[in-house]
């Protein structure tokens, strides 16, 4: 299925948890086949990592580690560049193509 917001948008997380609610990041990642996206810093998530040896001979340092977990398309909304709102994303075709539409403002994302 076509999914409306691409890597690279500004997005603002409109649902989920409360300390990550009314945040805007860049998205970094988009799964489509789960349906989900990657914000950048955004959905904090921390990792405890061993101290590993890899094959060169180095070693990876040991400790915690932060990076972003993925959200559910539906918790954020893409947030237009002209009126600077988050807004629902229609699709406009025309000679030159399909472009992506600010709902609130009809200006041309794409």
């Amino acid at each position: 299925m076509k999914v409306k917001i691409r890597k690279g948008d500004t997005v603002e997380v409109i649902s989920g948890r409360l300390e990550d609610k009314g945040k805007r990041g860049e998205v970094i990642n988009v799964l489509i086949e789960e349906r989900r996206v990657v914000v950048q810093g955004i959905n904090l998530r921390t990792k405890h990592q061993k101290q590993v040896q890899t094959q060169q001979g180095r070693n990876l340092d040991p400790g915690r580690i932060k990076f972003e977990g993925p959200l559910a398309i539906s918790n954020v909304m893409l947030v237009c560049p002209k009126c600077d709102k988050p807004s629902r994303v229609g699709v406009a075709r025309d000679e030159e193509g399909t472009h992506r539409v600010c709902k609130n403002c009809q200006a041309q994302i794409d």
